[in-house]
């Protein structure tokens, strides 16, 4: 992989990666990370993101998965792609380590209904959060608190504040939002996404598959800037933060 900006291009080995990846440590910060065609598309054929990928963004995902303490994502995309918890095999412990970080991430699910997997919700060597609302039903979210950690950020629709005060308190700090659209619309409309790594595949696919984000109109739109442009076997990985 190499650098295209700021720098002049240069080769980067994964030590590079991780320094350039870096979480702020005076705070929490929320990255999301995506991958999209050229024609805006996130998901393949089959719906799903993963379909997308590619080595080089097999190689990103996991790197940036290992710098977090918590990955962010929606109930439906867990679903679809299949998530479960995070184990120490993806992860590269010598730099966890060096961080401070526990072993693996959390998986921090928003949901309403709290239909979840629950493989997903026994956790693994770190214990999964459901985000949901005051209006969940009472007898699948008592089934659920005996799973997991519940958090009620709100009562009919998520409050991301509340959400990501409440990580914050289990000391989850360095958040990755791994999507979906809808999820990632409702983010950015709160004002709580600090950054977005997106990786541009050079492919086009029409039909009608999701954007990045889904949702109502933003307005204002949210505003980023271009932070660096990496690029590996045609690829673009794009690191914009908020302005």
């Amino acid at each position: 992989m190499q650098s295209l900006f700021p720098t002049s291009p240069s080769e980067l080995s994964d030590a590079d990666l991780f320094e350039l990846y870096a979480y702020p440590v005076e705070r929490q910060w929320v990255r999301a990370n995506f991958v999209s065609t050229l024609d805006g598309a996130v998901q393949g054929p089959d719906q799903r993101s993963g379909s997308l990928s590619s080595p080089p963004d097999h190689h990103l995902f996991a790197l940036l998965r290992s710098l977090c303490d918590v990955v962010l994502i929606g109930a439906h995309t867990t679903r679809v792609e299949g998530y479960q918890p995070v184990t120490e095999a993806e992860m590269r412990a010598s730099v966890r380590a060096d961080l401070g970080l526990a072993p693996v991430p959390s998986i921090a699910v928003v949901s309403r209904s709290l239909r979840l997997d629950p493989e997903l919700l026994r956790g693994g060597s770190a214990r999964t959060v459901v985000i949901t609302t005051g209006a969940a039903p009472a007898d699948v979210r008592a089934d659920v608190e005996a799973l997991a950690t519940v958090v009620v950020a709100g009562e009919h629709s998520v409050d991301f504040g509340v959400a990501l005060d409440a990580l914050a308190g289990l000391g989850l700090q360095r958040v990755l939002c791994e999507g979906g659209p809808t999820l990632m619309r409702d983010l950015v409309a709160s004002g709580h996404l600090d950054e977005l790594c997106l990786t541009l595949m050079p492919r086009i696919i029409a039909g009608d598959a999701l954007r990045l984000t889904h949702g109502e109109a933003l307005a204002p739109p949210a505003d980023l800037r271009l932070r660096h442009l990496l690029e590996s076997d045609g690829e673009l990985f794009c690191r914009y933060a908020r302005t």
